[in-house]
C-alpha cells in the first residue's frame, strides 16, 4: 500500500512540472507540497487500514479545498484576455 502512495507522489510531482512550465507557480507549490507529503507517507511502512484513514482524509480536504474555492474565490476579478 506504501508503493501506491510512491505512485500518487510520482503523478503529483509530474502535474507539478507542469505547472511549473505554465508558469503557474502557486499551484505548482502547492503540488510539489503534495508530493513530499505522499513520498514521506509512502516510505513510513504503516498498516494498510492507516494509509486507508490517510487517503480518506486526504481526499475531505481536497475536496473542501475545491467547494471552498469554487464557492468563495471572487473570479470577476481576475485579468480578462481581450
Amino acid at each position: 500500500m506504501g508503493r501506491m502512495f510512491q505512485v500518487l507522489g510520482f503523478w503529483t510531482l509530474v502535474i507539478a512540472l507542469m505547472f511549473l512550465a505554465g508558469e503557474m507557480y502557486n499551484q505548482a507549490l502547492l503540488f510539489f507540497a503534495q508530493t513530499a507529503l505522499f513520498l514521506i507517507f509512502g516510505t513510513m511502512k504503516l498498516t494498510e487500514k492507516t494509509y486507508m484513514y490517510l487517503f480518506a482524509a486526504y481526499m475531505v480536504i481536497a475536496f473542501c479545498g475545491m467547494v471552498y474555492y469554487s464557492t468563495f474565490v471572487d473570479f470577476s476579478t481576475a485579468p480578462s484576455a481581450h
